[in-house]
């Protein structure tokens, strides 16, 4: 079994405990028997619990970035992409992303090159919506929009009507256009 195909089963078994059990219930051993993997295979990746977190927190960034990348293809709507996104695509990508939030609320929390890789992602968005839309205000409105429908979905909460997330999206929408020919 390749090294990256190891890496990937130990950070998918994190995350699963993370989900199932919290942070408390995340131990060496605990997520190299979830992996199927020797405690001393888990060393040989991850030397820690923190360098565990961190692996996924990087698992989080690799995706953000692949977001970025389609977000800035040629005749791509940066604004229509993100709010587009702003609802989790799948189950696998709501738990990653609430394995992370669940690592960041922790007692132990994340390295803080944990919290600068999700800082940087939420930062990057801010700036490719800021450098689209030409209005800094405006543009933190669309990402307060997107990330509130995000954390919402992440949350649990009922999904927002259809029909009025589609208005939402228009209205911004509208404004946006507004925005770049002023």
């Amino acid at each position: 079994m390749a090294a990256s195909d190891t890496r990937d089963r130990i950070l998918d078994a994190l995350q699963r405990i993370l989900i199932r059990k919290g942070t408390a219930a995340v131990t060496l051993e605990s997520v190299a028997a979830e992996a199927g993997v020797s405690k001393g295979g888990l060393l040989y990746h991850f030397r820690s619990k923190q360098a565990m977190l961190q692996g996924l927190t990087l698992r989080l960034d690799n995706a953000a970035e692949a977001e970025f990348a389609q977000a800035t293809e040629d005749g791509v709507d940066v604004v229509r992409y993100f709010l587009q996104t702003s609802l989790p695509a799948s189950d696998e990508e709501m738990a990653l992303y609430w394995s992370v939030i669940a690592a960041l609320r922790s007692a132990e929390g994340l390295s803080e090159a944990g919290s600068e890789v999700l800082a940087r992602v939420f930062g990057r968005w801010s700036e490719l919506l800021t450098d689209h839309i030409g209005d800094p205000v405006l543009a933190e409105i669309v990402r307060l929009v997107g990330d509130g429908l995000y954390l919402s979905a992440l949350s649990g909460l009922p999904h927002p009507d259809p029909e009025l997330i589609k208005k939402v999206f228009d209205r911004l929408l509208a404004q946006v256009a507004e925005a770049r020919q002023a």
